[in-house]
């Protein structure tokens, strides 16, 4: 059987690094996706980038309504490899923190968490308050992983693709999924002869 990975999507700007993260999993066979887009997402992916929210439900094995809290990834019965919420908005944050489950997406990261699953939170803000980071203590208290978006140049990105390509298999690696998505730090090059 396939490893399920849900993915939510929340309004939090930069819905590409869902797009780029579904996409890449389009390749990888072992893993089919349970997609959830929150009300919220639905605006920010038409604002930022053009697309239809259908668009982005396309790139998903499956998609599920975040009104209908009777979806599969609503029960802790329904066996998947974890979630990630990405991008991660803050009320999304808050409500996971607080099990303040109102609909489908947070009850299901709720179920990751009460299930002792991976959750990853892609969390999306910048400069955060006292309350962003408490909220981030408390879910890393409950045992989820805060991943925020922060690019990494070691690898020497030439492109946006090549920054939203190295979050994604940050997020990946999270749940042990294989990719070959960037160049792994092998220590600082050097150069033949160079001296010691």
């Amino acid at each position: 059987m396939r490893d399920r990975l849900v993915v939510g999507v929340t309004g939090a700007s930069a819905p590409h690094l869902a797009i780029h993260l579904l996409t890449a999993l389009q390749q990888i066979d072992e893993v089919e996706t349970h997609l959830v887009m929150s009300r919220a997402a639905h605006r920010t992916i038409e604002l930022e980038t053009g697309l239809r929210p259908a668009d982005v439900a396309a790139l998903a094995d499956v998609c599920h309504q975040r009104g209908d809290i009777a979806g599969s990834i609503a029960s802790g019965s329904f066996r998947t490899a974890g979630m990630v919420v990405v991008p991660c908005s803050m009320k999304t944050l808050a409500g996971i923190a607080h099990g303040y489950s109102d609909d489908l997406l947070t009850r299901a990261a709720d179920v990751c968490l009460k299930e002792r699953r991976r959750l990853v939170l892609v969390t999306r803000e910048t400069p955060l308050s006292l309350v962003h980071l408490r909220n981030m203590t408390a879910v890393t208290e409950a045992g989820a992983v805060v991943l925020p978006p922060v690019p990494a140049f070691y690898h020497r990105p030439e492109s946006v693709d090549d920054l939203l390509a190295h979050l994604t298999g940050k997020v990946l690696d999270q749940f042990g999924i294989d990719h070959d998505l960037f160049p792994r730090w092998q220590g600082p090059r050097r150069e033949l002869g160079a001296v010691r």
